[in-house]
């Protein structure tokens, strides 16, 4: 395999094949790239994580809280759980991702930020179903304690609310399994979202419907491969006290 170009790993899922790459272009040196793709979807990549980040340092930044009990849902090249991780609020952070695989490849160091999440005590890696442990209201989405609520849920699984990775996800973005996944919140606790794009006005006022304040932000980031910058999105949105 050359050395510009190397697959780490290929699996078959539920939801298509899964490719985990890494390689190297000219003009970015030695710098190592780590892709993703999910069947004909390109899910992610190490060039681009700003808005990952920002979805933790957006969500958990308006909570006024010393410990904070948080959920991540969609693991992927880790970037959203590390940068929960940096708050040192953070006192409790499960993970939750419906693809075994992406677990896999954290737990035997094959992307950049594995030994640093895994070897994290405050950080458990759960391999399920987000949206159907959103459904269920009487557990948690911590195994280990299913009677507790969470202060924060952050979620970075399909591209946008309606652009979604599988169709069975549509019903979470109504507004009865929004109010589920209300459901699983403290007083005040925050839901945010990362979706591609420009933050949609029509989604926010959707979100308002369930939470008692929301914000859209827009997040801009520098795209070198297309030489100009790329724009995702970031809802926050809090329950009531």
């Amino acid at each position: 395999m050359s050395l510009s170009f190397e697959e780490l790993d290929f699996r078959q899922t539920p939801l298509g094949d899964l490719l985990l790459r890494r390689r190297r272009m000219p003009q970015f040196g030695d710098l190592d790239i780590y892709e993703v793709k999910l069947g004909d979807d390109f899910l992610m990549s190490s060039l681009f994580h700003e808005a990952e980040r920002q979805l933790s340092k957006l969500g958990l930044g308006i909570l006024e809280k010393d410990e904070l009990d948080v959920v991540v849902g969609g693991l992927g090249l880790g970037y959203t759980v590390v940068s929960a991780l940096e708050d040192s609020r953070v006192s409790s952070l499960v993970v939750v991702d419906y693809l075994k695989p992406v677990i896999e490849w954290h737990q035997q160091g094959l992307v950049p930020l594995g030994k640093e999440l895994t070897e994290d005590s405050r950080c458990s890696l759960v391999h399920a179903d987000f949206f159907a442990l959103s459904r269920n209201v009487e557990s948690s989405f911590d195994p280990n304690a299913p009677s507790k609520k969470h202060d924060a849920i952050l979620l970075d699984i399909d591209h946008t609310p309606t652009n979604l990775l599988n169709r069975t996800n549509e019903r979470f973005y109504s507004e009865e399994g929004l109010g589920e996944l209300a459901r699983h919140l403290n007083p005040g606790g925050v839901f945010a979202l990362w979706a591609d794009g420009q933050p949609k006005a029509s989604f926010t006022e959707h979100l308002g419907k369930v939470f008692a304040q929301t914000k859209a932000h827009t997040i801009e980031f520098a795209n070198p491969l297309l030489g100009g910058t790329s724009k995702g999105a970031v809802y926050v949105a809090q329950t009531s006290f």
